[in-house]
């Protein structure tokens, strides 16, 4: 019992007190740290370069496979309804996202001196848990989208018309922006004048505050106040999602009528399953600055440049309609440019909806 009142007190009451002299530390916040050393991954140098070659691979295929998707979604009529504009808004944000990590961990691959500036790496961090936030919110919407979709066909069109479906993923980027802006605030006012070591290959929020030198209690408080708010209560919104998905879809009489349906929400299910495993592995602890940050690395390796790569493949390689608008594509037949409300919701489907 007293290990448990004790545990309670390290992760909730001392940050609340931390709080109150909040403005006294910020006051005595310094930065002789100009640059930070990334250990990145501990291999030799010819396996820098293996490693290097696959990871460019991997990086040139995620961007590769997330702009088709953009290009065919925004140049082929068929696709431009509310599931593919969130996907060319999720295939956006997958190349931020890994953009905002990979040129740097290559860049140190072939490099003897390892080291990003203060204000890269703060810029970084920010980056990547703003493409990453983000990423989370436009999941949690595209899953609502699949809700809507089958178990409320008859009203789907009217409640994601175009103003509700850009209003949707405008909402998911301010999401992301607002759940991190505080932390970079506080981060920023934060001492680093003693180590200038991060154990990682890109500045991740744990090992960025293992090596500060002031009390970083309240910024681990209000880190996993957000992991809570965001991640866990984003994943219980998709869960219950897809339980009432599921239900209508045993309901359906035919059996062919049954696989489509499961056909269009298994790859979201999929990229959903490995993203809120990776996140709840990494970041749904109270303490990051006591994690294990030799696993959390080849975690985050999955994350920021394995799933990426794959996402594309997932979200397309069993879809038919895809394929066919990739077809016309490729042999020039859809190569055409709508405006902005056919993105969204589609020709004939707008058309209906003005009427």
């Amino acid at each position: 019992m007293a290990e448990k009142w004790d545990s309670i007190w390290n992760h909730f009451v001392k940050p609340v007190e931390a709080l109150k002299n909040w403005d006294m530390f910020l006051a005595n916040g310094t930065h002789s740290v100009t640059e930070f050393i990334l250990l990145g991954f501990p291999v030799t140098q010819g396996q820098n370069v293996a490693l290097f070659l696959l990871i460019l691979i991997l990086y040139i295929l995620s961007l590769g496979g997330n702009v088709l998707i953009i290009v065919v979604v925004r140049t082929d009529h068929k696709l431009q309804t509310p599931m593919y504009f969130f996907l060319s808004n999720l295939s956006f944000l997958e190349i931020w996202y890994t953009t905002a990590v990979v040129p740097k961990m290559l860049a140190n691959l072939l490099s003897t001196r390892t080291t990003i500036c203060f204000y890269c790496c703060l810029a970084q961090l920010y980056f990547h848990f703003l493409f990453g936030l983000t990423e989370i919110f436009i999941l949690t919407v595209m899953s609502f989208d699949r809700y809507l979709a089958i178990c409320q066909p008859l009203r789907y069109m009217t409640i994601m018309n175009t103003h509700v479906c850009l209003h949707l993923a405008l909402g998911t980027w301010a999401g992301g922006f607002l759940s991190i802006f505080t932390h970079i605030i506080l981060l920023l006012q934060l001492p680093f004048c003693a180590s200038n070591v991060i154990n990682h290959y890109y500045c991740d929020i744990g090992p960025v505050l293992k090596v500060a030198c002031g009390d970083t209690q309240l910024i681990e408080f209000l880190g996993f106040i957000i992991a809570v708010v965001v991640i866990f209560s984003s994943f219980v919104f998709t869960v219950v999602s897809y339980i009432l998905i599921i239900a209508t879809i045993l309901r359906i009489p035919s059996s062919k009528g049954r696989q489509k349906a499961f056909s269009t929400c298994a790859s979201h299910l999929i990229v959903v399953s490995i993203l809120y495993g990776a996140l709840f592995f990494m970041y749904m602890r109270p303490a990051p600055t006591q994690s294990s940050f030799g696993l959390n690395k080849a975690v985050s390796l999955l994350n920021t440049v394995l799933t990426p790569t794959l996402n594309p493949f997932i979200y397309t390689i069993r879809n038919n309609e895809f394929k066919e608008a990739l077809r016309k594509a490729l042999s020039g037949k859809g190569l055409r440019f709508p405006n902005i409300s056919g993105i969204v919701c589609g020709r004939k489907q707008c058309s209906l909806m003005q009427t």
